[in-house]
């Protein structure tokens, strides 16, 4: 059976998070229901959202109850005073949480300051058929959302990170998903592109993974530059931005907005009326959520 004609590789989120749910989180939860046949796992103290879709499950345990979690699986001392130190153990999430991925065909880690667009378009059989690791950007790993096959080997990938076990220990953010991680699978990222890609043939584990920008926090243009796109628009589950013309997009991470454009607003202002996350069509900016107007 070919890759294109097979039923299409099972996927679950891994996201552990911790302290309150941020503003936006029923356009996250929304995004996860027009991915029906992808399935989120989200462990929590925030309590259960209403109206959360079917396919988003939430396992209630303190911050400190989920880091003796972590602490007994990895055999280390994993209580941190900050939930931001979940970023460093991402990579883990799949030797963690193996039991809670049985039978599963790929697992990801991600983040919830993300809008989802139509994942399986972009995430198809055959793409997945070929790699076992997928990051969104070009020269690293996306700590925002990364697909990984859920074998032994990558679910242990993270044990090739330098002194991992005292990194992890370590209570202080290190962005181990992004850095160190990434360069058990892609090296000497800012040397010269034909350079790299000739080395990375030589390195198995660049060879079976993925590196393509989908341009989710920043459009990467020909010459470069980075540029954040101004709109965003999800129409009957198809995410476009205003740089990137009809080029569907999988998914938006809104990083630059969360965290410089919208602290001086209130989140009603941002959100626009309750019914519009649930509405077929809707742009996002800095000003927030609107109704479209193409």
């Amino acid at each position: 059976m070919s890759p294109t004609t097979m039923n299409p590789p099972s996927i679950r989120f891994v996201i552990p998070y911790f302290g309150r749910w941020p503003f936006w989180m029923r356009f996250f939860l929304e995004g996860c229901r027009r991915n029906p046949d992808i399935d989120w796992l989200l462990f929590t103290d925030c309590g259960i959202p209403e109206n959360a879709p079917e396919n988003v499950r939430f396992i209630e345990l303190s911050f400190a109850a989920y880091c003796q979690w972590v602490s007994a699986r990895l055999g280390i001392n994993f209580h941190p005073e900050q939930a931001y130190k979940l970023c460093d153990i991402k990579p883990a999430l799949g030797y963690i949480h193996a039991d809670e991925l049985e039978g599963v065909d790929f697992w990801a880690f991600g983040d919830i300051d993300v809008i989802y667009g139509d994942l399986r378009r972009y995430f198809t059989a055959e793409r997945l058929a070929k790699k076992d690791l997928f990051a969104t950007h070009h020269r690293r790993i996306s700590g925002h959302l990364c697909l990984l096959r859920n074998t032994a080997r990558m679910r242990e990938a993270f044990m090739r990170i330098p002194h991992w076990q005292q990194r992890y220990a370590n209570p202080m953010h290190q962005a181990l998903d992004e850095g160190a991680f990434s360069r058990v699978f892609i090296r000497h990222k800012n040397w010269p592109e034909s350079l790299r890609l000739f080395l990375a043939r030589f390195n198995v584990w660049s060879r079976r993974s993925e590196f393509v920008e989908s341009h989710s926090t920043f459009t990467l243009l020909a010459d470069g530059r980075r540029v954040v796109a101004k709109r965003w628009f999800l129409q009957e589950g198809r995410l476009t931005n205003s740089d990137m013309g009809d080029t569907e997009l999988p998914y938006l991470h809104f990083l630059v907005w969360k965290n410089e454009r919208w602290t001086a607003h209130l989140p009603d202002g941002l959100l626009g009326p309750k019914e519009l996350a649930f509405s077929s069509s809707w742009e996002v900016s800095e000003a927030g959520w609107r109704k479209s107007d193409l």
